[in-house]
């Protein structure tokens, strides 16, 4: 009987799953205890450090490798010390911007998301920190792109196609014929 017991019990459990985070059917499940209900702390923590979470990858998937990139692959893709401190320079330029953009970005994103805790939210109000989180997003992307665009004349087509292969996107073809030599 007490096999039966425990078969009883093993197989009740068994179909006693708690809803995850994963599931498809709540896939916000456990966020809800997050501080800035949009924005993982993760997310934060990146965007607080200035970097870019996905913001270039128009950029970095169409062949202008992303300064922090290059200069970890700095060894591989045999960078001269005159290219490491120009992509070092325009890193520490893009940082310097990404950085109080990106903590005004997560600012914003506290007071909608207070807006919404407190039940204090308009239309009105809706309308104008969405505008603001909108404006952010634009120039912190930007910020993020034009350090990627600033970055690419300074790699030869070796080096390029050299990143492409060590980022994992693809073999070392050759990159598109939108190279600019400086």
């Amino acid at each position: 009987m007490k096999t039966q017991n425990l078969a009883l019990v093993l197989a009740t459990t068994a179909f006693a799953v708690p809803v995850r985070a994963d599931n498809p059917s709540a896939p916000y499940g456990g966020q809800q205890a997050r501080s800035i209900k949009s924005l993982s702390a993760e997310d934060v923590a990146a965007i607080l450090k200035g970097e870019g979470i996905g913001m270039a990858k128009a950029a970095e998937l169409n062949g202008y490798p992303g300064p922090a990139h290059v200069l970890t692959l700095a060894k591989e893709l045999k960078l001269t010390e005159s290219q490491r401190q120009q992509v070092q320079a325009i890193f520490d330029r893009m940082n310097a911007a990404a950085r109080p953009l990106g903590a005004k970005l997560v600012e914003r994103e506290q007071a909608l998301d207070r807006l919404f805790a407190s039940g204090e939210i308009t239309a009105d109000r809706l309308a104008a920190e969405t505008a603001a989180i909108g404006e952010l997003q634009g120039q912190l992307r930007s910020v993020h792109l034009a350090a990627h665009l600033e970055t690419r004349p300074l790699l030869n087509p070796e080096q390029i196609a050299r990143y492409q292969k060590l980022r994992g996107y693809g073999d070392a073809a050759a990159p598109s014929p939108h190279h600019h030599p400086s």
